[in-house]
């Protein structure tokens, strides 16, 4: 459907919705962690494509990473899953917990010190 020099896309042979669609880095890496940033910046403006041309209002964009995650095949993709009603496309549920400030405080400043000497 859309190949680009870093990507490929296409629709999903098991769609959850109709449209249901897939985004590949052509770099081969298990977890998003592994992909070059040229790969990743190529991945996005595709599904935006795809979003537009499928004239989608709502529509969910996922990637897993790990087999507790959800992460079936060991190769990064994203799907782009439109949402056209309650039923159809991705069905997510969010255990949120409950907000422990303190701890909150302490992982933000022991990240932000890593992302300091990271790129």
């Amino acid at each position: 459907m859309i190949e680009t020099k870093y990507s490929y896309a296409f629709l999903d042979i098991q769609p959850t919705a109709e449209g249901h669609a897939l985004i590949i880095p052509k770099y081969h890496g298990a977890k998003l962690h592994d992909i070059p940033d040229e790969f990743l910046t190529d991945a996005m403006p595709i599904a935006k494509r795809l979003a537009k041309a499928m004239k989608l209002d709502t529509y969910n964009v996922l990637q897993n990473n790990g087999k507790i995650a959800h992460q079936e095949v060991d190769h990064v993709h994203f799907h782009l899953i439109p949402k056209r009603d309650e039923k159809s496309g991705l069905i997510v549920g969010w255990p949120a917990q409950e907000t422990d400030f303190d701890k909150l405080g302490k992982l933000h400043k022991e990240l932000l010190a890593k992302l300091e000497g990271s790129d």
